[in-house]
């Protein structure tokens, strides 16, 4: 009789930790599109300041890479947003004015920011999909594997 409650015991047991580690791997594939929908919105915040600043500050290239990023499919997003951030570094940002160029560092430093935190949210996520038990019981099946934004630093100071 007692073994019976010992086996009960332990499929209770072990059927709490498995439910408590597919929430957890929902909350960390949530967490993960959270902040890919952050990361682009401040991209977004960021090509939209470019634009202004090329407007004021006249410049053709960069008003044509804010552009290009602006518009850029999420396959080609990566690719697009290195060479906005060429070509803010290399405009020089001290004939617009001040506040174009103010806002634009501000969003440069949060898009900084946004994308420290995706990284790391992605990187637990994937540390989570590649326990054992995740991938026995395909806990993450039905979440798309998210994948590490990497562009260079967009901060300008």
């Amino acid at each position: 009789m007692w073994w019976v409650i010992a086996v009960v015991a332990v499929v209770v047991a072990v059927a709490t930790y498995l439910t408590w580690l597919a929430a957890r791997v929902d909350r960390l594939h949530a967490r993960a599109a959270a902040a890919y929908a952050t990361l682009d919105a401040h991209l977004v915040r960021r090509a939209a300041a470019a634009v202004a600043l090329a407007e004021a500050a006249q410049l053709p290239t960069l008003m044509y890479a804010a552009k290009i990023a602006l518009d850029a499919q999420p396959d080609d997003r990566e690719v697009a947003e290195n060479d906005l951030t060429r070509h803010l570094r290399g405009s020089g940002l001290g004939a617009p004015p001040s506040d174009v160029v103010e806002s634009l560092v501000q969003t440069s430093r949060r898009v900084a920011l946004a994308r420290q935190v995706h990284n790391d949210v992605v990187r637990d996520a994937l540390a989570v999909r590649r326990r054992a038990l995740v991938r026995l019981f395909r806990l993450a099946r039905k979440h798309p594997v998210p994948a590490y934004f990497d562009v260079d630093d967009p901060s300008l100071s």
